[in-house]
């Protein structure tokens, strides 16, 4: 399924030319059940040739054509923020990061075991920033993540030329679940909405890397998991335009539709997994994806489980952060912890297909929403039913107007 970055631009930038013009005749390829966030693009004939579903399916599974930087930033709290970005060209190396940092000091001591705990990804740290303006994602990690949790999906945003900004969430993050959780539901949406206040200043703040290159008029929250509820809430929000929830549905649903939370009237997208048993696919992603307006989008992949959305499972020789623990000799402590036991490895351990099947389809399916959604794809480029079975996991595909 891989295809080369210049492949997959040069086909992006055919498709533009042929989809673009003065006539306002839609080609057949656009999606009349989805809308474009911020720009409603007129289109002109269809391409001569359509682009097969492989071709397709495969636009944005690789890095895009930005290097990427990474820095950190902090709220006015003391939360740490990561954002990653669009890099000046020539920027080299990598970032990382080890899961152990991210737990109590007593806790981080006994994980002794040799096994892998590291996250590395192409990126510099601190680099210069690439010229021009870029709309923002904002990203709300789960119960017992953190906010570097899934850096295989926010660098590779980043490569396509979007700035992603992930805040720590007290109430929630790996720290404080194993020591002494601060605040509430309500304080991580005060967080990530602190978060795009934050990168908005840096924008016209001399001297800091992120000055002139934010474009806070393009705003979408994504969310995993417990985020996926933040994202619900944050989306009320004017400035953002619309949400990406990941393994999650909507918060406080019922099925008496009076006492239903509010839920943003914002273009939306919903995907899951299949094997997920910590929040069904069909139990309550699904029933969200048909409770929210449209438009709306909802993909459940197979073979993925809870922690395919995040980078956790590559730990601990695939069985995530639970596997570092075992191995360290924490076995029998973690017997006694069942539920955070049965969260760290839900999608790590089989039936659950390898993370690196998943990874892939997530990152398409994420990036290419965003593009037409920012209005830099006239359409939906890979996201109907067409490339349902072009990964090596299948793909169960709905959408809404």
């Amino acid at each position: 399924m891989k295809r080369t970055t210049t492949f997959a631009i040069g086909l992006i930038t055919s498709l533009t030319i042929v989809a673009c013009g003065s006539s306002t005749t839609s080609s057949p390829d656009t999606d009349t059940s989805d809308t474009a966030v911020t720009t409603d693009p007129t289109t002109t004939a269809a391409p001569t040739t359509i682009p097969d579903a492989a071709t397709m399916a495969a636009l944005y599974t690789e890095a895009g054509p930005y290097p990427v930087g990474v820095t950190s930033l902090e709220l006015a709290a003391g939360n740490k923020v990561e954002v990653w970005y669009p890099a000046i060209e020539g920027t080299t190396g990598s970032d990382s990061y080890d899961v152990r940092d991210f737990i109590p000091e007593a806790i981080s001591a006994l994980l002794t075991a040799d096994v892998p705990a590291v996250y590395e990804y192409p990126a510099g740290r601190d680099a210069g920033a690439a010229t021009g303006t870029f709309p923002v994602v904002l990203f709300s990690h789960g119960y017992s993540g953190i906010r570097f949790q899934s850096t295989f999906l926010t660098s590779h945003l980043a490569s396509w030329g979007i700035i992603v900004a992930a805040p720590d969430h007290w109430s929630r993050d790996l720290f404080h679940t194993l020591s002494a959780p601060v605040g509430d539901r309500n304080s991580s949406v005060t967080e990530l909405l602190a978060t795009l206040d934050l990168v908005t200043a840096e924008n016209v703040r001399p001297g800091s890397r992120l000055e002139g290159m934010v474009d806070a008029e393009r705003v979408v929250a994504m969310g995993h998991s417990a985020g996926g509820g933040t994202i619900l809430v944050a989306a009320l929000d004017d400035r953002i335009d619309g949400y990406i929830s990941l393994a999650s549905g909507a918060l406080g649903m019922t099925s008496d539709p009076s006492t239903a939370p509010a839920l943003p009237d914002k273009p939306s997208f919903f995907i899951a997994g299949a094997l997920d048993a910590i929040i069904s696919a069909e139990e309550s992603t699904r029933p969200s994806f048909e409770a929210v307006p449209g438009p709306s989008r909802l993909w459940i992949i197979d073979g993925v489980g809870h922690n395919g959305f995040d980078d956790f499972c590559t730990f601990g020789n695939g069985s995530g952060i639970i596997g570092v623990a075992v191995a360290s000799g924490l076995g029998p402590l973690l017997e006694g912890m069942g539920n955070l036991k049965s969260l760290g490895e839900d999608g790590c351990l089989p039936p659950a297909q390898p993370v690196d099947l998943g990874f892939p389809i997530i990152r398409h399916a994420v990036m290419a929403q965003l593009r037409f959604w920012f209005g830099d794809d006239p359409s939906p480029l890979g996201l109907d039913t067409d490339v349902a079975d072009q990964y090596e996991l299948a793909i169960d595909i709905d959408s809404k107007d």
